[in-house]
């Protein structure tokens, strides 16, 4: 069984050697900030395996130099080094081209998104600070929690820095997607390889919105109380993987899967490979509210184009008018805590 699981992880990194030319593609460093996490270990292993990387930055307030050793000795392109401490951070972060942010206390049984508010809300704003010093220009993914909050208080960071360019900063709701389409296909008894429901809003609860009347391929055999209970699940996902670890973690297998997703995304855009489609948490005019996840077209930019809702059915309006109290508090809140602290 061993045996058969290393000779399939070496076709897979042989296949992706053949997708993408060593000589025809750009050398791209990504940064990984909580590179010694839950989701920062696992994350390390998918991007170190990805061939549109050429270096690996690993970040963390300790452990570091473990990871970073470890990953190393991979038969994969991508060089990689540790860091640890703040002092360390400018040196892991110069001239990196992607900054995913991790960082942070994971969701404990009872806790909410927003009880990591205080802890992750400091630790985030510290990292952004130094992100606007170090690699102005990167693409920063946001995956540490409440990303509702989180992604206004880098904005506003990178507002005060001055380095603030809102196609380059995104919120990683690339999760709620992948949940979404499994879900759908289980249920649906569809090939989960070939489905795809786009989900909107924001990442936290009901301000997920996954829009199941635009799911490829369409499915007749679901009923209303079919699409509410996968909406439900979708949006308590988080919650599910919470209460199975039973206070010994929470959703970071999945999460590492779905952040390594949406950077190779950002990659692919910054490449020029065309019609690179994600859903993200952006700065955005879809709705009344600044910030809004959505399609997004990725390019050599970051944000090429966001994509509108297209049409919604009545439960999907009714949805969409529930979260926006909810989503507009957890914006408000991320930005009086950038100015006020």
């Amino acid at each position: 069984m061993r045996s058969a699981v290393l000779k399939s992880t070496s076709e897979l990194l042989r296949r992706s050697r053949r997708g993408y030319s060593s000589s025809a593609t750009p050398e791209r460093k990504v940064a990984i900030l909580g590179a010694a996490g839950g989701i920062g270990q696992p994350l390390a292993l998918l991007m170190k395996i990805n061939p549109l990387v050429s270096s690996l930055s690993l970040f963390d307030i300790a452990g570091t130099p473990g990871v970073a050793a470890d990953v190393s000795h991979i038969n994969s392109p991508a060089l990689v080094k540790g860091f640890m401490g703040d002092d360390q951070l400018g040196e892991a972060l110069e001239g990196s081209d992607v900054v995913i942010i991790p960082a942070g206390v994971p969701r404990k049984p009872g806790m909410t998104r927003d009880d990591l508010f205080n802890i992750n809300a400091g630790i985030v704003k510290g990292l952004c600070t130094a992100i606007a010093k170090h690699c102005p220009n990167a693409l920063v993914n946001m995956i540490s929690n409440p990303v509702n909050s989180t992604v206004p208080i880098a904005a506003e960071v990178f507002k005060k820095a001055g380095t603030y360019d809102e196609k380059k900063l995104f919120g990683v709701t690339t999760l709620d997607v992948v949940r979404a389409k499994t879900f759908y296909a289980g249920k649906a008894g569809l090939p989960v390889s070939e489905v795809n429901v786009p989900v909107v809003g924001g990442h936290a609860g009901i301000t997920i919105l996954p829009l199941f009347s635009q799911a490829t391929p369409a499915s007749n055999s679901l009923s209303q109380e079919d699409i509410v209970a996968l909406t439900k699940r979708t949006q308590d996902g988080g919650t599910e993987v919470v209460e199975a670890k039973a206070g010994k973690g929470s959703a970071t297998l999945s999460m590492a899967y779905a952040g390594a997703v949406f950077a190779d995304a950002c990659l692919k855009g910054l490449n020029g490979v065309p019609d690179v489609v994600e859903c993200s948490y952006v700065q955005s005019t879809v709705t009344e509210l600044p910030f809004f996840a959505s399609k997004v077209r990725l390019g050599k930019n970051g944000v090429e184009e966001v994509l509108g809702l297209g049409e919604l059915n009545d439960f999907e309006k009714q949805g969409l008018e529930n979260l926006k109290g909810e989503l507009k508090s957890s914006i408000e809140k991320g930005i009086k805590f950038a100015h006020g602290n």
